[in-house]
């Protein structure tokens, strides 16, 4: 648990009538020292389905391929998209079974679109809520405060991008460990991920 509390990141996401929109900063950092300055710590898990990771890079980048690996198998066996509920409850059991074995050190926002926008906060224990919008990593609390004041469903696509932006950049001004820009994507009504500021 401690090596958890030494990393830091602000990630967000939130649903709009548009999409999902999922923003993190760049900076990786090992308690004091800043690792890299450009981290992607956004992952495309299916054309549906993207993810936020805060937390250990190792956990997250296994998820990150075992998951993607679950996805493209449900397309092959079932010949359509996994339903976002659906991978997040597997990842779910996944992390539930390890939690006192190997526990994965990592809080992750998982978003996507199937018949309707979906947003689920994931934490370490396998723990599951389903949220308008979300926030994790050290940043959080500058970065949900934001959202919570500015944060409206209805919202264009450009409106969301500004509010991802300025909640990371907020994280940014007051939380060390985050920082070095901003990463957003979107996944859209269409059920498409694609990059809107990298």
């Amino acid at each position: 648990m401690e090596n958890i509390l030494k990393t830091g990141t602000t990630t967000i996401g939130f649903i709009i009538e548009e999409g999902v929109i999922l923003a993190t900063d760049k900076r990786a950092s090992m308690g004091y020292y800043i690792a890299s300055k450009n981290v992607n710590k956004i992952a495309k898990i299916d054309e549906h389905i993207g993810m936020t990771i805060a937390g250990s890079v190792g956990d997250a980048q296994f998820l990150i391929r075992h998951l993607q690996n679950i996805s493209r198998m449900y397309r092959v066996d079932n010949e359509k998209p996994i339903p976002v509920k659906s991978l997040v409850n597997y990842l779910s059991n996944v992390l539930f079974y390890y939690r006192y074995y190997s526990p994965f050190l990592i809080q992750l926002i998982v978003g996507g679109y199937d018949t309707e926008p979906r947003l689920f906060s994931v934490d370490m224990a396998g723990g599951v809520t389903e949220e308008r919008y979300a926030a994790t990593g050290s940043g959080t609390t500058f970065g949900i405060s934001v959202l919570e004041n500015e944060y409206r469903y209805d919202m264009s696509i450009d409106e969301a991008v500004a509010l991802a932006e300025k909640a990371i950049r907020t994280a940014m001004q007051r939380d060390m460990g985050s920082g070095e820009g901003v990463n957003v994507a979107l996944i859209s009504k269409n059920r498409e991920f694609r990059w809107i500021k990298v």
